[in-house]
């Protein structure tokens, strides 16, 4: 018996060690030799700060600047930690928001979307992602039928050409990966970035 549990708990230690420790560290160096910039989060850095990663998405708020899709994530409720209240762009509780087209939450929020003006001209042109949240709540990226919706009020805000921003969004645009998987995409912290730089 005890033979028999000396060598089970070997196992469990060497299995442990193997598949816990060893493993993911040596994946982990591995990739950072490979793809060091992706390993380590694809940060984007200025000046010797961090401004955000390519992966996740962040809120900009400014009328200079291109706005992201918008966000379902949550927070804990301050006054009661057993409930959640909104909390857009929150990456530490990435989450979308399983409303369902009946739901009333999801019609009104769309509504009050497109009467703030995302969605100006008819309804069937506002592309989708102007007033729906991703899976993830923090998609990075929109599309480029909504960044170039956009155009026309981040032109005003920064007094630049419409057409120099609407050549920058087309330069930004992702195409789909090996032409056939995805779709084009904009990446907003990346577009932004390219927009300060104009100036």
């Amino acid at each position: 018996m005890l033979s028999q549990l000396r060598a089970s708990l070997v196992m469990v230690t060497l299995f442990s060690l193997l598949t816990g420790l060893l493993y993911p560290l040596t994946i982990t160096g591995l990739a950072k030799l490979a793809f060091p910039a992706k390993a380590d989060g694809s940060l984007i850095e200025q000046n010797g700060k961090v401004l955000g990663s390519e992966l996740i998405g962040q809120n900009f708020v400014a009328e200079r600047y291109f706005h992201p899709r918008p966000s379902a994530t949550s927070a804990p409720d301050p006054t009661d930690p057993a409930k959640t209240i909104d909390a857009p762009y929150n990456a530490a509780n990435s989450s979308g928001s399983n409303l369902g087209p009946t739901s009333k939450k999801l019609v009104d929020r769309v509504e009050a979307a497109i009467e703030a003006g995302v969605g100006e001209g008819r309804l069937w042109d506002v592309p989708a992602d102007s007033v729906t949240t991703s899976g993830s709540g923090l998609d990075p990226h929109i599309s480029p039928a909504y960044a170039l919706m956009q155009v026309s009020a981040v032109a005003k805000a920064r007094k630049i050409s419409e057409a120099r921003l609407s050549a920058l969004v087309e330069e930004q645009v992702e195409p789909r990966l090996f032409g056939i998987i995805g779709e084009p995409r904009v990446n907003v912290l990346l577009l932004n970035l390219a927009l300060d730089r104009l100036e």
